[in-house]
């Protein structure tokens, strides 16, 4: 059962539009309803609002464990949305869309082949529309008032690049990278590397290191299912 002052690992599915921190404050909120007193959380990696899936949120002394979670290899299964392009990389500015974008030469032997040629080190540049901090701000606040900025290439792995269904102009993927790789990112590359625009249409993380999205629970699930533990006294308060 659980200990939440020693310190739990839990795994949540991030339900779409949810930011990483409402599903933290959401459980950090009901946890202290529920067991009368404050408890320290945190999380083992962020996703974007638009991304489902694995999200690890830590309690009190295992909040620690942040920097070890973050650098385990994590696998993503989303969709590539090809001949089209958005400012953000993904449907966040689906509003402000450029299609029209060529797609009549792209073979399958020619997607798997870049697929393949995307695996291994390299340097990558982060969206725009991205939390890294410039300045004390984030990066998408300032794009977001209409400021370009300057952001550099930074290391990431791509371990895996595998190709599962591919019905123009959508290419569902399954990617197996290290910590800091932006998914939106490699659709860009992977559309610049087909000679064409490419943007992320969905994602959904499925395993950080060991841990798995099969054996993660809903934020509200999640809260319903501690109370019903409390209710049977498996967790004193």
């Amino acid at each position: 059962m659980f200990d939440f002052e020693s310190g739990e690992i839990l795994l949540i599915d991030k339900p779409y539009t949810w930011t990483s921190f409402d599903v933290v404050n959401f459980i950090k909120q009901n946890l202290h309803r529920l067991l009368k007193k404050p408890i320290k959380i945190g999380h083992g990696g962020t996703l974007d609002p638009l991304a489902t899936g694995l999200l690890i949120v830590l309690t009190n002394k295992k909040t620690k464990m942040a920097s070890k979670i973050q650098n385990l290899p994590k696998t993503y299964e989303g969709t590539f949305v090809l001949g089209a392009f958005t400012p953000s990389f993904d449907k966040e500015t689906l509003d402000q869309l450029e299609d029209g974008y060529p797609i009549d030469h792209i073979t399958p032997e020619l997607i798997m082949e870049k697929a393949k040629e995307m695996i291994g080190n390299q340097m990558q540049m982060p969206p725009q529309y991205s939390a890294i901090k410039v300045n004390g701000k984030r990066a998408y606040e300032y794009v977001r008032n209409g400021k370009t900025i300057h952001l550099s290439p930074r290391p990431i792995t791509i371990y895996e690049f595998n190709i599962t269904r591919i019905e123009l102009p959508e290419v569902d993927f399954q990617i197996v990278c290290s910590k800091g790789t932006y998914i939106r990112s490699i659709a860009r590359d992977f559309g610049d590397a087909l000679e064409t625009a490419a943007y992320l249409g969905s994602l959904c993380r499925t395993q950080i290191g060991k841990y798995k999205l099969e054996d993660a629970m809903h934020p509200k699930e999640f809260i319903i299912f501690v109370e019903k533990l409390i209710e049977n006294k498996m967790i004193q308060v």
